[in-house]
């Protein structure tokens, strides 16, 4: 009797293992499958985004006497610590490379979220249309002016917001975590500047530059 019981259980036993490694088997793939097809929508999301915004500055660029085969695209929607500042190529509609960059603290010692503004000394960032403008060497070594075109961003100028680097900039994405802030300027990595160089010494016409939320 006490055999028959010892076998019953060791048979019921491996039934429960074999149901549970079958449903497992089943489920894994659906869970994996789901997890790619979120990630590969939301990148899709911001490619679309950034496209779109590509064809208005091209049309813009067109009508402004500035360049319309590539423009910066900084999209303040994503977090700080991840790439938001796209050299956009105008005329192959695709992204040729992006970096980090700061957006502005407003005045207070971290500012948690984004606010923007547009008014003298409030140290925010400002969205907008920009024009880049020429070169100087400033406190923090090479810098650009930046006209604002827009009226969210008229002040830009008097503000001597200017796109320039810092070291506190990482070279690569850091995300989770974020990244320094500043006054108001869109700041980034030294080497990144370099390469944003190349492309603003060697344009013709003005670059234009679009900060967008």
């Amino acid at each position: 009797m006490k055999r028959f019981l010892l076998v019953a259980l060791a048979t019921i036993l491996l039934f429960v293992l074999a149901s549970a490694a079958w449903y497992y088997s089943k489920m894994k793939p659906v869970y994996k499958t789901v997890n790619r097809d979120v990630a590969a929508t939301l990148h899709k999301k911001l490619l679309l985004k950034l496209s779109s915004r590509a064809a208005q500055a091209r049309a813009y660029a067109i009508r402004n006497k500035c360049n319309a085969d590539v423009c910066f695209l900084i999209d303040m929607s994503i977090e700080s610590g991840k790439n938001r500042l796209f050299v956009y190529d105008l005329k192959k509609d695709a992204i040729t490379s992006g970096g980090l960059v700061t957006h502005g603290r407003c005045n207070e010692e971290w500012l948690n979220g984004r606010r923007y503004g547009n008014e003298v000394g409030c140290g925010c960032t400002s969205l907008g249309r920009y024009k880049v403008g020429a070169s100087y060497k400033g406190r923090f070594g090479l810098a650009y002016k930046l006209h604002g075109q827009d009226s969210t961003n008229s002040n830009a100028f008097k503000r001597f917001v200017v796109l320039h680097s810092h070291e506190c900039v990482p070279a690569a994405e850091v995300d989770p975590y974020p990244i320094c802030q500043s006054d108001g300027c869109p700041t980034v990595a030294p080497d990144f500047l370099k390469k944003l160089a190349a492309t603003i010494d060697g344009s013709p016409r003005p670059i234009l530059l679009w900060i967008f939320n």
